[in-house]
Order: C-alpha cells, then structure tokens, then sequence
C-alpha cells in the first residue's frame, strides 16, 4: 500500500518531520510532494486537498485524505498492524498516546518563542518563564514513558514508536537554543536527532536556501551538533563512479569528499549527500567498496 504525504519546508516544518518519520521510520511506502510553504503557493497547492488546509497531509491508497497529526498515526498503524508504531504493551501504548496528544495540544510557549530551526545551534538563548515550564512538563512526561516502560535510555517506551516521533522536533528545539534539560535528557534529544532518518530529513532540508531567513534570532550560532564528513559541490566532467547510487542513472553533478570526485544524477542528490555524506548507506556503501 503507497501512501501520498504532502510535506512543507524540512529546515522549519516540524508537524512535516512527524508525518514524514510516521511513514519512513516504520517502513510504510510513500512518496512525498512538497507544499510552498515559504514561496505562497500554500492554498494553491493544497486546494486538491481540501477540506485540510495544513502539512503535513495524508492520502491514502484508496485516495482517503487525512488531516492532523494524530489522526494519521491512528489510521497509518490500523493500516499497518504489523509495522509496530505503537507500543505492544496496553499500558505503554496508552502512555504513548498520551505524550503525543498532550504534544498537539499543548507546549505553546516552546512552539511560539523557538520555532524548530535544523539549520544551527543558538549560543546564550534564554527561555521565558512559560517555556521553561513547558520544559518541565516535557521532562515530567518523559520520565512517566520511563517509569511505565522500565527503559531507563534510548527509545521513550523501550523499542522507537510513535512517542519519540512526536517528540523529535521537540529535541530540535531543545538542541537548537540550548535549552535546560537534563543531562540524561539531553542524550535523549542528541539520540532522536542522530537517527539515519532524521540526518536525512534536515540534509535533504540543506538543499535549499532562504533569503531572509524564516525565524531570525539576534544571537551568535555554533555548529549543528550532528557532524559528518566534509563534502563539497565541485565542477567535473568524471568522477570515480559512472552511475548514481541512488537512482542508478549515469551521473552528471559531482562532489569532492576526502580528495575523491564522486557523481550522482542530479543536483538534488549532489547537494543532500554534499550536506551529509554519512547520513546515505548507498552512498557510503559505493565510497567504501573504492
């Protein structure tokens, strides 16, 4: 079964990455359509759609389109039974459903004063008394999903699940403006945000570019926290590959990556590998049989 989602910006969007990590994490066919979230061509693009009117949006195989978050991590998992995005255990899995809806309805502070940015890390960020207490009630939740599952590290519940989807921007936010947590928790946040899926997510966000920047905060940035290789876009007309290994095309937009030219395809799939080389076992698997 192939389902259609309808996506926004990945740098910004974080109901976007939920959707996304909702199919790709669990291994749920898909393909995926950008929606101009930046560019104005929001209501145009969703007017297919109707009546749902943000991302990310959901259409099913039977071409059933569904709004909301929630309801569709409710309708992918009555899809899928086997595909495990809800706890196994009854008393996990209502915990589960729980942090999630507690996380659409509720941390309006964080959402409103640190907009999810994958672009950087802020330095010297300071949380309004609202945020921080909605970090005390993020930290409370998650301890609650630890007492529950007895899984002291990793995944919320023990095995990954809907929860910690719902909660990875979360872990941007946290990440991304230096925000107060707990040591243990913070590892929890750096975990969420160096799965395969997540670097992928925000390389493929590295593609594009904005000028002006959506959510300017005054304040010096460092590093995203999440390293890789060095890679860089660079003019060739041959590389040390003939053929993409994504698409298996003959190659056409080349990269440098420790000395070495490598092709792909297209530029798209120059500039997310060029973004993190690591983050793409295809690409790795090619540069590590050379």
């Amino acid at each position: 079964m192939n389902y259609d989602l309808f996506i926004g910006d990945q740098l910004f969007s974080s109901w976007s990455m939920r959707g996304w990590l909702m199919l790709e994490k669990f291994g749920i066919p898909h393909r995926t359509h950008m929606i101009g979230l930046y560019s104005g061509t929001m209501a145009a693009d969703m007017a297919p759609l109707a009546p749902a009117r943000l991302v990310p949006t959901l259409r099913t195989a039977a071409g059933t389109v569904v709004g909301e978050s929630l309801a569709m991590a409710e309708t992918l998992a009555e899809e899928n039974p086997d595909a495990g995005l809800w706890p196994s255990d009854p008393a996990a899995r209502a915990a589960a459903r729980w942090l999630c809806a507690e996380m659409v309805a509720g941390f309006g502070a964080l959402r409103g004063e640190c907009p999810m940015q994958l672009l950087h890390c802020y330095e010297g960020f300071e949380p309004s008394p609202e945020t921080r207490i909605d970090l005390e009630r993020i930290e409370t939740l998650w301890a609650h999903a630890r007492s529950v599952s007895g899984a002291a590290t990793g995944p919320l519940f023990g095995t990954y699940s809907l929860a910690d989807v719902f909660y990875t921007p979360v872990a941007a936010r946290i990440i991304g403006y230096g925000l107060p947590v707990s040591e243990a928790n913070r590892s929890y946040c750096l975990e969420l945000l160096s799965d395969l899926s997540v670097r992928q997510w925000r390389a493929m966000g590295l593609t594009k570019t904005y000028d002006p920047f959506p959510y300017p905060v005054d304040l010096p940035t460092s590093a995203w926290p999440i390293a890789s290789r060095k890679a860089k876009a660079v003019e060739a007309t041959s590389g040390e590959n003939t053929h993409c290994p994504y698409s298996g095309k003959p190659v056409q937009d080349f990269l440098e990556l420790d000395g070495q030219i490598w092709g792909l395809c297209n530029s798209f799939c120059r500039d997310k590998t060029v973004a993190d080389p690591e983050a793409w076992p295809a690409f790795v698997e090619m540069i590590g049989a050379r």
